[in-house]
C-alpha cells in the first residue's frame, strides 16, 4: 500500500485505505512494527544481560540508519539524473531535493545526521528513533503494561503541547514524523505485541468494543464521501477550536499524530482483530507472497522506496503519461519485491531443504 501512495497519480491510489479514513498506511506501518517489536524483543530482556538485550534494540535501529542512507543516496541520484539527462525539470524541485541544490554540503551533513531527509524517504529515521526508544518501554511494560501506555500517552501530550520535534538541518522546522508523537501508537503495538506473545488481547473482544469500533470507522467514512457529514464534523471541530481544544486535537496533522488520525487507525485495528475472516484469509495460500514481503520487510521496503522514487522520475521525464503505465508500473514494482522476497526466502531456507 506504501509502494501504491509513493507513486502518485496511478489509477489504483484511490483504491487505498487514504481514502477511507483518516489515518493512511504510515500508522499501519507504525503500529505493526510495534507489535513485531513486542514479538521480538522482550524475551532477550528477561533471558540475556541488560546490555545484550539493549543492543539488539539498537542494532536494529543502526540497520535502519544504514538501510536509509543508502536508498537515499540512490535516491538522489536518480532524481538528479532524470533531470540532468531526461529532462525531468521537475525532479530538481520535489522531495525536499531543492535545499540539496542550493546548498549541498549542509544538506549532505544533514542526510547523515538525519536532519535532512528526502520526501517519501522519511518513515526510516522516525522507526530508528522508535527502537531507541524500545528499551525503556519494554522494561516499563513488563513491569505493568498501562504504566508504560500512560507514560507514552503522557508523552504525546507534551509533545503536542510544546511541539516539541527533532530539528531539521539545513531547513528550519523538524522532522515530517515526530518520534515523540508517534512513538504514542508504536507503544500501543509493542503492548499488544508484548501481549500477544503471552497468549492475550491487550483489549478484550467485546461485542460493544466490536460496535463501538465499527460506528467510529462508519461515520469516517461518511465524513470522508459525503459532503453534509463532512460539514456537521468539521463544525464540531470548530467549536473545539473555539474552545481552546490544541491543534493536536482539532486538526489532522501528521508530523504530531493528531488526534483524528489516531482514533481512526486504533478503530480499524480493534475491528479487524476481531474478526475471523481476516484470521483465515491472512492463513490463506492466496496472500503468501504478501507474508513473504512481509517476513523480508526491511529488504522489499528499501526496494519499493527506491522503485517508487524511479517511477516519479520516469512519469516526470515523459511528455505523456497514459494512464496505462502508471498501472504498468505499479504492477511491474510489486512484482519485482515479491520476487526479491521469494529469492530471500530460498537463500534464507537450510542447504539441505533447498536440496531436497
Amino acid at each position: 500500500m506504501i509502494f501504491i501512495n509513493h507513486v502518485p497519480g496511478n489509477p489504483l491510489e484511490v483504491l487505498t485505505n487514504r481514502n477511507f479514513g483518516f489515518s493512511d498506511a504510515a500508522e499501519g506501518f507504525v503500529f505493526m512494527s510495534g507489535m513485531a517489536a513486542g514479538l521480538a524483543y522482550p524475551l532477550a530482556f528477561v533471558r540475556l544481560p541488560l546490555w545484550r538485550a539493549v543492543a539488539k534494540c539498537w542494532g536494529r535501529a543502526w540497520t535502519l540508519y544504514s538501510v536509509h542512507l543508502v536508498i537515499s543516496v540512490i535516491s538522489l541520484a536518480i532524481m538528479l539524473g532524470a533531470a540532468y539527462w531526461f529532462g525531468a525539470d521537475k525532479m530538481w524541485k520535489v522531495n525536499n531535493v531543492g535545499p540539496w541544490m542550493k546548498a549541498p554540503v549542509q544538506a549532505t551533513i544533514g542526510i547523515a545526521t538525519l536532519g535532512h531527509q528526502f520526501g517519501y524517504l522519511n518513515i526510516l529515521p522516525m522507526y530508528a528513533a522508535l527502537l531507541l526508544m524500545t528499551p525503556v518501554m519494554i522494561l516499563v511494560g513488563q513491569r505493568n503494561i498501562w504504566i508504560m501506555l500512560g507514560g507514552s500517552f503522557a508523552l504525546w501530550i507534551f509533545t503536542g503541547e510544546t511541539r516539541l520535534n527533532v530539528p531539521a538541518y539545513p531547513n528550519p522546522g523538524g522532522w515530517f514524523f515526530n518520534p515523540f508523537a508517534w512513538q504514542f501508537l508504536f507503544a500501543i503495538g509493542l503492548a499488544c505485541g508484548m501481549r500477544l506473545k503471552a497468549g492475550q488481547r491487550l483489549v478484550p473482544n467485546v461485542a460493544w468494543a466490536k460496535w463501538l469500533s465499527l460506528t467510529i470507522l462508519v461515520l469516517i467514512l461518511g465524513w470522508m464521501k459525503i459532503d453534509a457529514i463532512r460539514e456537521v464534523g468539521s463544525s464540531g471541530l470548530g467549536v473545539l477550536r473555539s474552545l481552546g481544544a490544541p491543534f493536536y486535537i482539532t486538526n489532522f496533522d501528521k508530523t504530531f499524530l493528531a488526534a483524528p488520525r489516531l482514533i481512526h487507525v486504533l478503530a480499524l485495528v480493534y475491528f479487524l482483530s476481531t474478526q475471523n475472516w481476516v484470521t483465515h484469509l491472512s492463513a490463506s495460500r492466496w496472500v503468501w507472497p504478501i507474508q513473504l514481503m512481509g517476513r523480508f520487510g526491511l529488504g522489499c521496503f528499501a526496494l519499493g522506496t527506491v522503485l517508487s522514487i524511479l517511477g516519479q522520475s520516469i512519469k516526470a521525464a515523459l511528455i505523456y503519461d497514459p494512464w496505462i503505465f502508471d498501472l504498468a508500473y505499479v504492477f511491474v514494482g510489486l512484482a519485482v519485491q515479491m520476487g526479491f522476497a521469494r529469492i530471500k526466502w530460498q537463500l534464507a531456507k537450510p542447504a539441505v531443504a533447498r536440496v531436497g
